[in-house]
């Protein structure tokens, strides 16, 4: 078995399809709203992956003013955070958060900050001390803000972090922001990220002398 070995002094983490699957969640919420907007849902949830609520409605209704879609986006995040069924980690993030104890890394999600405790929680994953939530943007995914700002708060400059993403709009916005990718699971198959794992049981961290970080990622 051949493994990759990518160096890095930091490393920012998506949340939602790379740390934790929500697909049944997000399924059924957004599934619901497509329905009473008169929207295909199969259409609609090739969309939703990795971008604020907002930003997603936005997409599917771009005639809409944006003030009904922050609004509903609201709606959307509440009943998101109430609705925990079916949340599970990805496989291998347990033991993949547990070896980034000491190390530099943040949390970088479209999620606001109720919504990624939840899912976090439901899934019994560590939440890093250092998160970018919705909240503290102006711009989803995939503008690059947020990872962006994940790497000003860690201290390090953009080239020296690594992120993980599983969407179109998260891997785009890694690389606006000068970053490398590692993607996880199929959606990130097809967009050619650096690095492609199904899952993180793909990944093995290791922290250098000299305080860098060496993620060994086995082929399959």
């Amino acid at each position: 078995m051949s493994a990759t070995v990518l160096e890095a002094r930091a490393l920012l983490l998506d949340m939602d399809g790379t740390l934790v699957n929500s697909d049944a969640v997000v399924e059924r919420c957004w599934r619901r709203w497509a329905l009473k907007q008169g929207l295909d849902p199969e259409a609609a949830l090739k969309v939703v992956h990795g971008r604020q609520g907002y930003a997603t409605m936005a997409a599917l209704l771009p005639h809409r003013p944006m003030e009904q879609n922050y609004a509903e986006n609201r709606v959307m995040l509440a009943e998101e955070t109430a609705d925990i069924d079916g949340v599970v980690p990805i496989g291998g993030a347990a033991a993949f958060m547990a070896s980034l104890a000491g190390l530099p890394h943040a949390l970088v999600t479209s999620a606001d900050a109720a919504l990624a405790r939840a899912r976090m929680t439901a899934a019994a994953l560590p939440m890093p001390e250092i998160r970018v939530t919705a909240e503290l943007v102006g711009a989803s995914k995939p503008d690059p803000e947020g990872f962006l700002k994940g790497a000003a708060e860690l201290g390090f400059d953009p080239a020296d972090c690594i992120v993980f993403e599983d969407s179109e709009a998260g891997i785009a916005a890694g690389r606006a922001a000068g970053m490398r990718i590692v993607g996880i699971g199929p959606r990130a198959a097809a967009l050619s990220p650096d690095a492609h794992v199904e899952d993180l049981t793909q990944l093995r961290v290791e922290a250098a002398d000299d305080g860098s970080i060496r993620l060994h990622i086995e082929a399959r």
